[in-house]
């Protein structure tokens, strides 16, 4: 595993609608980021729980985790925001968190490790 004390990257999570997804990361790749990670989840906040025919129907939801450069950050999220409708209630949010260890990364996302010698 590699420390990046300086914080030199960050995570931008944000979670939507089951359908969203794509555009948040199109958005993000519009502005340089390389991918995501898409996962599924379920809603549970007050403005979640719709039913039909009395049935209560649990929202679908989707989370995307995208690890950036601190430097783009700025210009990602406000793509996502913007694309993703998240200025209006209830459409989604995105939260933007440190990374401070990371493995298992491409090269071209992290700078790569160095190759162990024989030994």
């Amino acid at each position: 595993m590699t420390d990046y004390n300086d914080e030199k990257y960050r995570m931008i999570l944000t979670v939507v609608s089951k359908g969203y997804a794509d555009i948040v990361i199109a958005a993000a790749k519009e502005e340089g980021a390389r991918g995501g990670t898409v996962l599924f989840a379920r809603g549970s906040g007050i403005h979640e729980t719709e039913k039909f025919l009395n049935i209560p129907i649990e929202p679908e939801k989707e989370i995307v985790l995208t690890i950036v450069k601190t430097e783009a950050v700025k210009q990602i999220v406000s793509a996502i925001t913007k694309k993703a409708g998240l200025t209006k209630s209830g459409r989604g949010i995105t939260i933007v968190l440190p990374v401070t260890k990371v493995a298992g990364m491409s090269s071209d996302v992290v700078p790569a490790l160095p190759e162990k010698e024989n030994q």
